[in-house]
């Protein structure tokens, strides 16, 4: 398993070229050999492209607008070529499918999107939240999704702390969409007092000994981590998880 940093953890330093440049030469010197491309400002991607491969950073996978995935696939599809990136997600679903009257259309609106991201070479992610694990009409909408899309049309970026946070178990999640886990989010759960805080990876109370095996076991590729809210630096923090993670022999 490849280990990556999620670059939405550092979204308020990827605004401009310049910061782009400067924070993906922070995030190699952590030792990181992947990166997710999240919430970052403007730039060209042969211009990115050129300096991940000047750092020895991978691409592993996107979050792309859902609007771009729909109405601008080819293009998306071309760009992610041009980064030498097979993984093209998506943050969450859009707020008006996740109700019970309009999840039917999700599907039927991404499929043939998903398809030809699929003819191309490439994989639809979808990156869960907690919310869904609720259940709607009996049924979690993480649920219908994997019945609604066979694992060659979309894959499930799942997230670790979500999945905590949804009162789920996250090795049982694990198992049961397996075939679908190629990219996965790392990410802790601290409390303090009887607020749950997101922490660098291992610095929490989840079980990531157990976590690690499972998606040994799923033959997950990459290994992001991320944390959307930091106590400290979120450089700082990408740093703890990292070394945590190395220190358990990931790189």
């Amino acid at each position: 398993m490849i280990l990556g940093a999620q670059l939405y953890t550092v979204r308020s330093f990827l605004q401009t070229e310049k910061d782009i440049r400067r924070t993906l030469q922070k995030i190699a010197a952590m030792g990181y050999t992947s990166v997710q491309i999240s919430a970052i400002g403007s730039i060209r991607p042969e211009t990115l492209r050129a300096i991940c491969d000047e750092l020895s950073l991978e691409i592993a996978l996107t979050h792309t607008s859902p609007d771009r995935i729909l109405n601008e696939t080819d293009q998306v599809i071309e760009e992610h070529h041009i980064l030498g990136c097979d993984y093209i997600g998506i943050g969450s679903m859009p707020d008006k499918y996740r109700g019970l009257d309009w999840y039917g259309y999700f599907a039927e609106d991404f499929r043939e999107a998903a398809g030809r991201i699929a003819k191309a070479g490439k994989l639809f992610m979808y990156h869960n939240h907690h919310f869904e694990f609720e259940k709607i009409g009996g049924k979690r909408l993480i649920e219908r999704l994997v019945e609604d899309f066979a694992p060659e049309e979309m894959g499930i970026t799942l997230d670790t702390y979500w999945v905590q946070a949804a009162g789920a178990d996250v090795c049982e999640w694990i198992g049961k969409l397996k075939d679908r886990l190629h990219c996965v989010h790392l990410k802790d759960m601290a409390v303090q007092g009887t607020q749950q805080l997101m922490a660098p990876v291992m610095e929490g109370n989840m079980n990531f000994p157990a976590i690690l095996k499972a998606l040994e076991q799923a033959n997950t590729k990459y290994l992001l981590v991320e944390q959307d809210v930091c106590q400290t630096s979120p450089f700082d923090c990408l740093q703890t998880s990292y070394n945590n993670l190395a220190s358990l022999g990931y790189r």
